[in-house]
């Protein structure tokens, strides 16, 4: 069965959670810039945690379905409708044969993961269903999804089955997870990071400034980067690196002197100065930040990036053991 893409958006892909393990041969990470925002959508739909869903950046998608599925998104603040009714964030609900979904620009924030029963059905390739946007593989001919264009799907699973009999009244289920959860966009972000090993390579003077100023983030930026305006971060040297590893969370500092924090489709090796990275668990922030908003950034230590991942991880565990009372 497919979906129609009757109206495509802005900037609509197929995502999952990535090609792990393939760094080493060139192969970014790819997937959902928000990987915590794609699994509960996945998990409120009855999907496995690491089924393919789409990545929505600033709106514009309208999708019509042929058959009965269970809908759910995560993401910016966005207004999104079923036919005429309104779908909040974190809501699994029922939309029916010949129905549509559409997710509308957003007011904060810039992306939006939406989880489709049965998941988006497209080859695997490397490992993932993701759409690799700049290598031109993966998800649907590894480029947006294009208007009037069908969205495959897999089969309801059992779990998905038995939701959609519970919802065939309220069509909106009534439960949903915490706020922050499924609505990560922030009105004045800040970005948790840990100190890097080339932090010596500014000046003390710029590493104050990164530390106490804010920046503006720039209309150059995609699912490779966000590129950073504001203050210039003066190197003590202009000379570049050996190229080496970098990763999704990494800010390079290039000769301009404006930051650069990597996201997902970033490359694999890099030769500016890593002067921090962004931990994990708040790079569902970053995925939300659009041209204009100002970001500020404050520095953790290891133990507590870690603490951070682990305790949201044990809350999803509990959110996964309350989920199933609606599955039976």
């Amino acid at each position: 069965m497919k979906a129609t893409a009757v109206r495509a958006g802005f900037l609509t892909s197929v995502q999952d959670l990535g090609r792990v393990g393939l760094r080493e041969f060139g192969i970014s990470l790819g997937g959902a810039l928000d990987p915590h925002a794609l699994r509960i959508a996945n998990l409120l739909v009855g999907n496995e945690e690491s089924a393919a869903g789409l990545e929505v950046t600033f709106g514009g998608l309208r999708l019509r379905f042929a058959d009965d599925r269970i809908v759910a998104w995560c993401g910016g603040n966005f207004q999104a409708r079923i036919g005429s009714g309104t779908l909040a964030a974190g809501h699994a609900a029922l939309v029916r044969s010949g129905e549509d979904f559409s997710i509308e620009s957003p007011a904060r924030g810039c992306r939006a993961w939406i989880a489709i029963s049965g998941g988006i059905n497209v080859p695997v390739v490397l490992g993932s269903r993701a759409g690799d946007l700049k290598a031109g593989f993966g998800g649907i001919s590894g480029r947006p999804i294009r208007d009037g264009e069908g969205v495959p799907l897999g089969e309801n699973s059992e779990r998905a089955t038995t939701l959609a009999e519970k919802l065939r009244t309220s069509r909106i289920a009534s439960w949903k997870p915490p706020h922050d959860w499924s609505s990560p966009a922030q009105r004045a972000p800040i970005l948790r990071y840990i100190r890097g090993n080339d932090a010596n390579h500014l000046t003390s003077a710029a590493m104050e400034t990164f530390r106490d100023a804010g920046f503006f983030v720039s209309p150059d930026s995609d699912r490779m980067g966000v590129r950073l305006d504001g203050p210039r971060l003066e190197r003590t040297s202009e000379m570049d690196f050996l190229s080496e590893a970098v990763a999704p969370g990494t800010l390079q500092v290039p000769p301009d002197g404006k930051p650069i924090l990597l996201l997902n489709d970033c490359q694999t090796i890099g030769g500016y100065p890593k002067i921090a990275h962004v931990i994990t668990f708040d790079l569902a922030i970053a995925a939300q930040l659009r041209p204009g908003d100002i970001v500020r950034f404050n520095e953790v230590s290891l133990s507590e990036a870690h603490r951070a991942l682990f305790e949201w991880e044990q809350a999803l565990q509990h959110f996964r053991r309350g989920l199933e009372s609606h599955f039976e």
